[in-house]
């Protein structure tokens, strides 16, 4: 398997991330940030109906969300998995904060590669800790 990429794809969207190549730079940067590199990680965006199947197929739960990840690695120091976004989450979420929808979808990029990093996000000092890592990692795309 080649080393070091990430690939994006699109399941059942009309949606197209722009400049994938700059992203893909700037997700491996956040990952060497924390002595980690990327092996291969799947960026897969898709709809809620889509992402609500893998849900209940795969972690038997039957609710919506915006981000689900598979972790594959081998070895703690790179980094392979599978992060599904629903774009239709990303739009919502994106409102409810009052955020612009691009950045939304930023956040939701590095968050996945943060849960394949071994991040957690269930207890409130676990997710504020995975927020705070968000905010600083969202600053180095500007």
């Amino acid at each position: 398997m080649e080393e070091d990429q990430v690939q994006f794809f699109y399941e059942e969207i009309n949606y197209k991330l722009q400049s994938e190549s700059k992203i893909g730079q700037w997700l491996k940067l956040c990952a060497s940030k924390e002595n980690k590199n990327i092996s291969l990680i799947n960026y897969i965006f898709c709809t809620d109906a889509y992402l609500i199947e893998i849900n209940k197929q795969y972690l038997k739960h039957d609710y919506y969300t915006d981000i689900i990840t598979f972790e594959y690695s081998e070895n703690e120091a790179s980094l392979t998995g599978d992060v599904f976004i629903s774009v239709d989450r990303a739009k919502e979420n994106s409102i409810k904060l009052n955020q612009n929808f691009e950045s939304e979808i930023m956040r939701l990029l590095v968050h996945g590669l943060l849960h394949l990093m071994g991040y957690k996000d269930k207890e409130p000092q676990d997710k504020k800790m995975m927020t705070s890592k968000e905010d600083h990692y969202l600053s180095l795309l500007k």
